[in-house]
């Protein structure tokens, strides 16, 4: 039987990726899209909520609507998990980013929000919904600087690299 992608056969490669390239392949996967699923825990358990991102560099960021589930579990357990992937059609495209990290809730009055701010799209959502582009939104601000990353690609297999490669700020 013909093997579309042979090198998925057999053991996975252990060697890691230098960190420029595995730097290159995360930001690349950040750059490329822009929804995450955000892993928040707090009073009422575990809590799952798929948000739509922004970010600079290493640092993942969301707005979000004061007193929401996910701001009340922020306020309770900063630690959090976002998963980030791309749309799956095999093992050969498996590639995605776990990122681990401490969120920080900002407010325009913050000194951190004026720095973050400018990488948020937000006029994209007053076009759709009808709203002033002279009159900026000025809500919650959720900044995750990421402190670990576990990237996952299958294709590194192919250059004999390990398909799972762990980043540390």
């Amino acid at each position: 039987m013909p093997v579309t992608n042979p090198w998925l056969a057999g053991p996975s490669p252990t060697e890691r990726l230098p960190r420029d390239r595995l730097e290159e392949r995360i930001l690349n996967l950040l750059s490329t899209h822009n929804m995450c699923v955000l892993a928040t825990t707090g009073p009422g358990g575990a809590l799952a909520t798929p948000v739509r991102y922004f970010h600079l560099g290493f640092t993942v960021m969301f707005t979000a609507a004061a007193g929401t589930p996910k701001l009340r579990n922020i306020a309770a357990d900063p630690r959090v998990s976002l998963g980030i992937f791309a749309p799956l059609v095999g093992q050969a495209s498996s590639r995605g980013a776990q990122i681990f990290g401490t969120a920080r809730v900002l407010t325009p009055g913050d000194a951190d929000y004026a720095e973050h701010w400018p990488a948020v799209r937000w006029q994209s959502d007053h076009v759709e919904r009808s709203r002033d582009l002279d009159d900026p939104p000025h809500g919650p601000l959720v900044v995750v600087p990421a402190e670990r990353i576990v990237y996952t690609e299958h294709w590194l297999r192919r250059d004999g690299y390990a398909p799972r490669q762990f980043w540390k700020r």
